[in-house]
């Protein structure tokens, strides 16, 4: 994983296996692909890889392989030989410790599949929210011409007069259950009907939120990130990306990865992010990609941008509508149009069209006013998302302000501490927590090396007994993550994280935390000399001891550098 290996040959010549003998490893490769039933004639094609992220154990992408043949389809037709191949799948209600503990690993596989293999460009299938940005975050690496095809979200399901999709849905029944309101045999029937179709999330979620900012990107086709997983224009639209892979794979000066990636681009991306009320993982996920270009996203930057930038989008978790809705209000162009004068418009896309002529042929598309509302009339004016800054976390922490309670932005209060999730799962259901409504709860030991890999434990539960007494929402303060298809006024990604020594893991219960939504700020309210002997007596977690434990401890970045691994870096960064 270092330079761009050299162009050389194209088509199954390209990389040859290293036998000292490059006519001998052309002549067995090819033996083995005629093995495979291909005629000489398609062997000699522009060779077009998609990158399958399908399994067992993803329900998200279990339309895959109907994907997969309609790439093929698109690259057959345009002249190429497609060549499909599997790196992992990330799904994260089927990983522990969670999902984010394998995205890099996933960015590994694929970049590095993306090198070795004979691939002249490559479509990508991408969807359950780590498989994207781990997608991207290889494609900027490895920088072979790409185009992604995302998995598109699931449908919602009628029951019982209102419609249901996971996972927003989830959380609210499971609230509810947790508080006494509903019953075993009401949650076990609402937990059948949450995700009945194959897809992503139906909320603007992290899965959502991540295909949203691929295409303003301009890494998918125009108008394809929103199209339900089971509507035929999601296979038509994997059909055409196989058709223009085959056209990347092909043009002397093809659109690559890197060219995709700049200041300019991310920039509209973080103002897309603001716009939609999306998922605060896109922050990190998007830290992650424009690194792996050498770029450095600004969180006080984000601070400007949100203070500029309106929500437009009125979906779960923070409005009603779910991505169906989107997509039949005009998606992403609609958005983008919407948005045209903050944006940077002479950045290329992957078709080879800059961001204004798309723009400009769209021009006039139909765009639903109660679900994505103009710049005049927005859902808010400002961004869904702010950096807060403090003595609580120097270098940045989150709050998703499109999801909170305004009433707790102004707050001081006592922090109620648990040390970590067994702690965590052990006392918050606990009829003697010492607890009120007014007081905040604070998680440490749940970042990137906390031992869980970043897990979405931010959206702590209300505690059992403030449940039960109806309390909704409360302040909560953590070093991990949360979903993007959960809500309240929860802050996240406190950094340094409380493993690294960071001031989160010097908070002890009865201490006085100050949050100001109005200034940025979060700060803990304890003397520096207090503060000088907590650090004194503070000891850093195990070291692990083999395997991926090991180098996720040795090598993973903190939030503010996307988590990503300091090795897969560009040279000097």
């Amino acid at each position: 994983m270092g330079e761009d290996r050299a162009e050389g040959p194209g088509g199954l010549a390209r990389n040859a296996a290293t036998y000292g003998d490059r006519d001998f490893a052309l002549y067995l490769r090819r033996s083995f692909m005629l093995s495979m039933g291909w005629s000489r004639e398609a062997l000699g094609r522009p060779t077009v890889g998609i990158c399958d992220t399908s399994s067992g154990l993803n329900n998200c992408h279990r339309h895959f392989p109907e994907l997969v043949r309609a790439a093929e389809r698109g690259i057959l037709a345009s002249g190429g030989l497609p060549l499909p191949f599997p790196t992992i799948s990330v799904c994260e209600p089927s990983l522990s410790p969670c999902s984010m503990y394998y995205r890099n690993l996933a960015a590994i596989d694929t970049e590095e599949m993306l090198r070795a293999q004979p691939l002249d460009s490559v479509v990508l299938l991408g969807g359950c929210d780590k498989t994207v940005p781990a997608q991207l975050m290889a494609a900027v690496s490895a920088n072979i011409p790409c185009v992604l095809v995302v998995a598109g979200p699931m449908l919602a399901t009628r029951f019982e007069g209102e419609r249901l999709s996971a996972c927003t849905d989830c959380r609210r029944f499971w609230a509810r259950f947790r508080a006494g309101e509903i019953d075993a045999g009401r949650i076990e029937r609402i937990e059948g009907k949450l995700a009945t179709t194959a897809g992503t999330c139906g909320v603007m979620g992290t899965a959502s939120t991540m295909a949203a900012i691929a295409e303003t990107l301009g890494f998918t086709l125009p108008g394809t990130a929103a199209i339900p997983a089971v509507h035929a224009d999601r296979m038509r639209a994997a059909e055409a990306s196989g058709a223009l892979a085959v056209r990347l794979a092909t043009e002397r000066r093809a659109v690559r990865p890197r060219d995709l990636v700049t200041p300019e681009s991310l920039e509209n991306a973080l103002r897309v992010l603001l716009a939609l009320g999306g998922s605060t993982n896109a922050i990190i996920h998007l830290t992650a990609i424009a690194g792996r270009a050498g770029i450095r996203l600004d969180l006080a930057r984000l601070n400007r941008l949100s203070d500029e930038t309106p929500v437009l989008v009125d979906l779960k978790p923070t409005g009603e509508g779910y991505m169906e809705d989107f997509h039949t209000a005009g998606a992403m162009g609609a958005v983008l149009r919407a948005l045209r004068p903050l944006l940077h418009l002479d950045v290329p896309t992957v078709t080879g069209e800059t961001l204004r002529e798309r723009l400009d042929r769209e021009e006039g598309s139909f765009s639903d006013p109660a679900v994505i509302r103009p710049v005049s009339d927005p859902v808010s004016p400002v961004g869904g998302l702010v950096a807060l800054f403090g003595s609580l976390a120097p270098r940045g922490a989150i709050l998703k302000r499109s999801a909170a309670d305004p009433s707790l932005f102004e707050k001081e209060a006592r922090a109620v501490v648990f040390a970590s999730l067994p702690d965590l799962a052990e006392r918050i259901d606990r009829d003697d927590l010492d607890v009120t409504p007014e007081d905040m709860l604070v998680l440490q030991n749940a970042g990137p090396k906390g031992g869980y890999g970043m897990p979405e434990a931010g959206y702590l539960p209300i505690p059992r007994k403030l449940a039960r007494a109806g309390v909704k929402d409360m302040v909560r303060i953590s070093d991990a993550r949360m979903s993007g298809t959960a809500f309240g006024t929860i802050v996240l990604h406190v950094t340094p994280e409380a493993a690294e020594g960071g001031a989160l893991a010097l908070v002890r219960t009865g201490d006085r935390i100050r949050l100001s939504v109005r200034e940025r700020r979060i700060d803990l309210l304890v003397a520096e000399d207090e503060l000088a002997r907590r650090r004194a007596a503070w000891t850093p977690p195990p070291a692990a001891l083999r395997g991926w434990d090991k180098l996720w401890q040795r090598e993973v970045l903190q939030a503010d550098e996307g988590v990503d691994f300091a090795f897969l870096r560009p040279r000097g960064e």
